[in-house]
C-alpha cells in the first residue's frame, strides 16, 4: 500500500510539472508571436515607404493549368478509346514609372489555352490541340499630375488575339482625359475623347468610332496573395452597338518560392464580335455574355 501511495504521488507530481512546463512554453510562444507580429508591422511600414519612393515598379505573375487523360477499351463510355487534354497559361506583367510630377504605367495580359478530344475509333475527327482561349492586351498610360490624386492623361490600349485571327479583329484605343489615382494600387482612367480603331479583313460588321473610354485597374498583394482586376469599357458616340467592355480578374497565392495556386476569369460583351461570329447584321446579333476561366499552378516573380 505504501509503495502504491508513493507511486501515485510521483505520478501526480510528474503530471503537475508537465502541466506547469506546458503553461510556461505556451506563454513563451505567445510572447514570441507577439514580437513577430510587431516586427512584421514594422517591416510592412518600411515596405510601404519604399513603395512610395519615385522610380520603376516591375512585376509579373500568372497561372498554368493542364489536364491530360486517356481511355482504352473503357466500355462504360460511349467512346471507349479516347484521349483528351486541356492546357492553358496566363501572364500578367507590368512596368510602371512613378515620379512626383508624372507617371507612366505599362501592362500586358496574355491568356492562351488549347484543348483536344480525340476519338481513336473516329478517323475523321482531329487529334490535334485546338485553340480554346486566346486573349492579348497591352496598354500604356501617361499622366501629368495636377495633384496627388488627379492627372491629365493619355492612353494607348491594344486588344486582339495571338494564335487565331491576329488583328482580325484588333482594337486600338487612343484617347486623352483625366486619371484618378486614389491609392497606389487603384487607377481609374476617364477619357471623354477616345477613338476606337477596329481592324478587320474583308467586308465585315466591324467599324471604328469616336467615344468615351473608361478603365479601372486594381493591382495589389496581400501577403502571399497577388490580385489584379481590370475593367476596360468603350462607349461609342456613333452607335451603342459599337460599344464594348472586357473585365478580367487574376488571383495567385504563393505557397513556396513564387509557386502556388492561381485562378483567372474574364467576362466580355461585344456586339460586333457577336454579329461577326453569327454572320448577322449588327443590330440583329444575339450579344450573349462571353466568359473564360482557368485554374492551376501559379507563379510570381
Amino acid at each position: 500500500m505504501k509503495n502504491f501511495i508513493i507511486l501515485f504521488l510521483a505520478f501526480g507530481l510528474s503530471f503537475s510539472l508537465q502541466a506547469q512546463t506546458a503553461e510556461v512554453l505556451k506563454k513563451e510562444l505567445a510572447s514570441k508571436k507577439d514580437s513577430i507580429s510587431k516586427l512584421q508591422a514594422k517591416a510592412d511600414a518600411l515596405q510601404g515607404k519604399i513603395d512610395a519612393l519615385p522610380g520603376w515598379r516591375k512585376g509579373a505573375f500568372g497561372t498554368i493549368g493542364a489536364s491530360l487523360s486517356g481511355f482504352n477499351n473503357w466500355y462504360a463510355r460511349n467512346e471507349p478509346d479516347v484521349s483528351a487534354g486541356n492546357i492553358g497559361f496566363t501572364v500578367n506583367a507590368f512596368a510602371n514609372l512613378i515620379q512626383e510630377d508624372f507617371f507612366w504605367r505599362n501592362s500586358t495580359t496574355i491568356n492562351l489555352g488549347w484543348v483536344k478530344l480525340d476519338d481513336k475509333n473516329e478517323p475523321d475527327d482531329s487529334d490535334d490541340f485546338e485553340t480554346a482561349t486566346d486573349v492579348f492586351t497591352i496598354s500604356s498610360l501617361y499622366g501629368k499630375r495636377l495633384n496627388k490624386k488627379w492627372a491629365l492623361s493619355a492612353l494607348a490600349e491594344y486588344r486582339s488575339t495571338l494564335i487565331d485571327n491576329f488583328n482580325d479583329p484588333g482594337y486600338l484605343d487612343l484617347g486623352a482625359g483625366l486619371t484618378w489615382t486614389p491609392t497606389s494600387n487603384l487607377v481609374v482612367v476617364m477619357h471623354p475623347g477616345n477613338y476606337n480603331f477596329v481592324f478587320s479583313s474583308g467586308d465585315t460588321v466591324f467599324d471604328s468610332s469616336l467615344g468615351a473610354k473608361i478603365v479601372a485597374d486594381y493591382t495589389n498583394k496581400y501577403g502571399g496573395l497577388s490580385v489584379k482586376s481590370n475593367l476596360s469599357m468603350f462607349q461609342s458616340y456613333k452607335d451603342g452597338d459599337l460599344s464594348n467592355w472586357t473585365w478580367t480578374n487574376s488571383l495567385g497565392y504563393t505557397v513556396w518560392k513564387g509557386i502556388g495556386l492561381g485562378f483567372e476569369f474574364g467576362l466580355r460583351k461585344n456586339q460586333q464580335e457577336a454579329a461577326n461570329s453569327q454572320d448577322k447584321d449588327l443590330a440583329e446579333a444575339d450579344n450573349k455574355l462571353q466568359s473564360y476561366w482557368l485554374f492551376g499552378l501559379s507563379y510570381a516573380f
